[in-house]
């Protein structure tokens, strides 16, 4: 057979099964021509064979692609949003147009090919635009262009900064106005030194930033720092109440903010810290605009730590850096105690619940933790949606009445502490973090009921003024009674005169607390006087030493050695005190020295080792002095012997000092009963005195008779001299048998 005819039967197949199709799609494909004037297609569509629409390209119908119904529409397909888009490349933009897309560079970037649109794209389709290059000038004078990808930054050159808010211009940076128009003019006395030299340092700091030489940064904020230690310490001893000395603080602490905000714009993308020599220490980290690598940022210091996001310390629109800061004072906790209430929600609650309740008392608190300072760009950070947590090391919060521990900032408006936004998570005994929204001034509060036990004062003032009393009777005695004379005498004298001044001082100045600089001179009265006492009570002990356990020693101690230790040995101790530690004299409460930095001990130590002595002392004479009595008068009956020795023992505890041992147990507040013992014991050391080495002895009774019979003390002053050192024998010891000593 033909091959042609072999093919035509496969050829009629082939034809047929297109047939078919086209059938079922209600057209058939072919040329596309005009339709007749039957065959009307919608708009966007074509006519297929004078038979049959379809839409253009970049259209599509409802139903079938080939249709005939009149009334069909050919809606535009969105390239851009197919499940396969156009590649328009990395740094390029789909966009699309009836019945078609385009593809253009996003900002910052223009096509290599020079034309504004592009269907094709390539790897390096969009190019960085050099804006630099393109426009010298784009950010005028005093800056610098630094170009990147797709963009570029405006940086001013030392010594400026963008003015408001426009990224093409910069303006001189200068040192803000430290002290503003509201300050009151004593204030401004008081403060105006400490801005005249911060000042000062800030206008040199400048200076240097604008000739290229940043690179004593470091050390113009350690002078800084310098100088803030001492207004520290200059606010804390001169204000004269206590609602002043909080107003200083709080204008203390919004200056050295605004000056740190302005100190930092000269040092840019770098991480500070400082620590003075007292213990201030300075936390900055500051990030250029737009070039915070971290997500949080740390500022760890020795007591403090803070923990700050970077997405809420925005920088300010006129400064165009992000700053996160941490200042941890020395010597302003002591300076923001006193305030007359915390505005906390717990505090209306201290002393309302349990048996506190029926207990006499008020709430009242202290500053545990260092106060911070932590602040950001804004100066006006509570406007802020922030989250930080400070993190705070603090001492063992003492054993107080109802103790709670508070999260607080120092509000500058009603100058009190107050808690609202900051929530508190005790991690261990020394260590409190605190979460706030909002960033100003900090620490970590000892809230607690202080009980108010008037009993004790009353016991105190009275019997501080029968010893008043009795001290001057007992000194005029010492001084004018011929019957007693000799070292022994001379030390007893000078101990009440010790004594004495020390319990006028405690009267009429221990509650000066609102004058910091005449409260710090009566702890250092107290000090010196209290100590001078316990010196002459330990000469006591020694001369007791000498005339009981050394029986042959032909004389006592001599007066210079007695008066160099008495009076000599305190002076040095609160002179090493005063130059060592000067804030420890004088607190918020009373005038007497602080517990911190354990400068107690300064008093403490001394008096402990005295008292040590003293008492091993006391011990042995009184054991040699039984022994004694017995060879001197072997006859005497026991109970004559336990009389002397018990009033000896008594007269010599008193002189002594051994009953401040009950003051030891005073740190524990609830030591109720050693603090009335201790009270009794020794506000009356004065009475004791004068009783038992005055008014029980005969031969001093002999001498009031005679004073009263002859017409008073002035004659018996006349016929009185002083004897030299009493000899050691046995007519001695006899009188002090009569006497009790």
């Amino acid at each position: 057979m033909d091959p042609a005819r072999r093919l035509l039967p496969l050829g009629l197949c082939i034809a047929l099964c297109l047939w078919g199709t086209m059938a079922q799609n209600h057209g058939v494909q072919g040329t596309t021509e005009d339709c007749n004037i039957h065959m009307l297609c919608p708009a966007n569509a074509t006519c297929v064979n004078n038979t049959h629409c379809t839409c253009l390209d970049g259209y599509q119908p409802h139903g079938n692609r080939f249709f005939t119904d009149p009334t069909e529409t050919c809606d535009d397909i969105n390239e851009c949003l197919e499940s396969s888009p156009p590649d328009c490349g990395r740094n390029g933009n789909c966009n699309n147009v009836p019945g078609s897309y385009y593809c253009t560079c996003i900002d910052g970037y223009e096509p290599n090919s020079g034309k504004a649109n592009f269907t094709h794209a390539s790897e390096n389709s969009c190019q960085d635009i050099d804006e630099c290059k393109k426009t010298p000038d784009i950010c005028g004078p005093k800056a610098t262009c630094i170009n990147s990808y797709g963009s570029y930054l405006c940086e001013c050159q030392a010594g400026y900064v963008p003015s408001n808010g426009n990224t093409t211009l910069c303006q001189e940076l200068t040192c803000p106005p430290l002290l503003g128009d509201d300050n009151s003019a004593r204030a401004k006395n008081l403060l105006g030194s400490f801005s005249a030299q911060v000042g000062s340092l800030c206008q040199v700091t400048l200076e240097e930033l604008k000739q290229m030489n940043s690179q004593n940064a470091e050390g113009k904020l350690q002078g800084f720092l310098d100088i803030l230690e001492k207004q520290i310490n200059l606010v804390g001893q001169q204000s004269e109440t206590v609602e002043w000395r909080h107003r200083i603080a709080t204008e203390l602490m919004a200056t050295v903010e605004k000056l740190l905000r302005t100190l930092a714009l000269t040092m840019r993308d770098r991480m500070i810290s400082i620590t003075s020599s007292n213990g201030t220490e300075l936390g900055l980290a500051v990030r250029q605009a737009g070039n915070q690598s971290q997500e949080t940022v740390t500022l760890q210091q020795s007591k403090t730590q803070m923990e700050l996001k970077w997405a809420g310390a925005p920088g300010q629109k006129n400064e165009g850096f992000t700053l996160a800061g941490l200042l941890t004072y020395q010597g302003m906790s002591p300076i923001l105690d006193g305030a007359g209430r915390v505005e906390a929600p717990a505090w209306d609650e201290i002393g309302r619940t349990g048996k506190w309740t029926r207990e006499p008392g008020r709430p009242s608190y202290r500053v545990l933790s260092p106060v911070v300072s932590a602040f950001i760009s804004d100066p006006n950070p509570q406007a802020l949606d922030l989250s930080a947590s400070i993190c705070f090391s603090h001492p063992v919060p003492e054993k107080k009445t109802d103790l709670r521990l508070l999260c607080a900032y120092w509000e500058p408006g009603s100058r009190r502490w107050a808690t609202d936004g900051c929530t508190l998570q005790k991690l261990n005994a020394t260590t409190t973090r605190c979460q706030c929204n909002h960033l100003t001034s900090f620490a970590v509060l000892m809230a607690f009921y202080e009980l108010e036990d008037w009993t004790l004062d009353v016991i105190t003032k009275v019997g501080l003024v029968i010893s008043l009393l009795c001290l001057l009777l007992a000194i005029i005695t010492f001084l004018f009674c011929r019957t007693l004379k000799g070292p022994r005498t001379t030390i007893h004298l000078h101990l009440c005169l010790a004594l004495f001044i020390a319990y006028s001082v405690f009267l009429t100045g221990t509650s000066s607390t609102g004058n910091r600089v005449v409260c710090g001179v009566v702890a250092g009265l107290l000090h010196y006087f209290f100590l001078a006492a316990f010196c002459w009570m330990c000469l006591e002990g020694a001369e007791l030493y000498l005339l009981v356990v050394q029986v042959f020693t032909p004389h006592g101690l001599r007066r210079r050695y007695m008066f160099l230790l008495g009076y000599g040995v305190p002076a040095l101790i609160v002179g090493i005190s005063a130059t060592t530690y000067s804030q420890g004299y004088g607190t918020a409460r009373h005038c007497w020295l602080s517990l911190e930095k354990q400068f107690i001990w300064s008093f403490l130590a001394p008096v402990c080792i005295i008292i040590a002595v003293n008492a091993v002392i006391f011990v042995v004479t009184v054991w040699k002095l039984s022994l004694k009595f017995a060879d001197i008068n072997p006859d005497m009956s026991q109970l004559k012997k336990l009389r002397v020795l018990t009033i000896t023992a008594i007269a010599q505890l008193c002189v002594l000092g051994t009953t401040w041992i009950f003051g030891m147990f005073q740190f524990n507040q609830r030591s109720l009963v050693a603090s009335y013992i201790f009270t009794i014991l020794n506000s009356l050391q004065g009475l004791f005195i004068f009783l038992l080495h005055c008014l029980l002895k005969k031969q001093v009774r002999d001498e009031y008779r005679r004073w009263l019979s002859c017409g008073g003390i002035k004659r018996a002053a006349k016929s009185s001299e002083f004897s030299s050192s009493i000899t050691i024998t046995r007519q001695g010891l006899q009188r002090s048998q009569e006497s009790g000593w």
